[in-house]
């Protein structure tokens, strides 16, 4: 008899074979951010995407009993530059904590606002824990957001989940966000640190092109 551990840990392997290149996940990143954008009376306001400095775009964020109750996902961020237009993307990895109830038992995607400077500071770092110490706040979505932006623009981090077809806020309380080196450097060739990407001119890989552009796109600042 196949003991319930072995199954979850063939079930993970499993998943993780099938784990998708850095280039596929920047195109799921850039359907992610359009799907987020095109929503409208449930979405996240155009409002509060105009007025984030940061976007982290986190396609399939993966929870399930084959990680012993875990959380893991890979994505991307990208911050404002000054002239205008958005930086390319800097790969990050999330991991453990408690994701709250919004999160199903397979995966969704994951959207994260960073709206101020503060935001910023501890998104540039190597890695930090998400809690309420950081004015990590689940997102308001449709038109409760739309009456709230202001309050809400306030917020160092909002968070959103996005699975069939729904926005809604999800908790990420203890949950560990930090730089994706191994993907970073199979995207531009080299190791280098989230800080460099997003706030030096780094120029944007042709697999990132069209993740930089749907931003530029449909991200204008408000």
């Amino acid at each position: 008899m196949i003991r319930p551990i072995l199954i979850a840990t063939l079930i993970g392997s499993a998943l993780f074979a099938k784990e998708i290149t850095p280039d596929k996940r920047l195109q799921h990143a850039a359907n992610a951010l359009a799907e987020m954008v095109m929503t409208n009376d449930n979405g996240i306001p155009r409002a509060l995407i105009g007025k984030a400095q940061c976007i982290v775009i986190v396609p399939g964020l993966i929870k399930g009993a084959f990680l012993f109750g875990g959380k893991y996902g890979r994505g991307f961020a990208s911050c404002r530059k000054r002239g205008g237009g958005w930086t390319s993307p800097a790969a990050v990895a999330i991991e453990g904590g408690s994701f709250g109830g919004q999160l199903g038992a397979s995966s969704t995607d994951l959207i994260m606002l960073v709206m101020n400077k503060k935001g910023m500071s501890h998104l540039l770092a190597d890695k930090f824990t998400l809690g309420s110490q950081y004015a990590v706040v689940e997102g308001m979505t449709g038109k409760e957001a739309s009456v709230n932006t202001d309050a809400m623009g306030r917020a160092a981090i909002l968070t959103y989940s996005h699975a069939k077809g729904l926005f809604a806020g999800i908790s990420l309380e203890g949950a560990t966000l930090r730089t994706d080196s191994s993907e970073n450097k199979k995207i531009y060739g080299r190791e280098m640190r989230n800080k460099e990407i997003l706030e030096t001119k780094v120029p944007t890989p042709i697999a990132a092109k069209p993740l930089v552009a749907a931003l530029n796109r449909l991200a204008r600042r408000a």
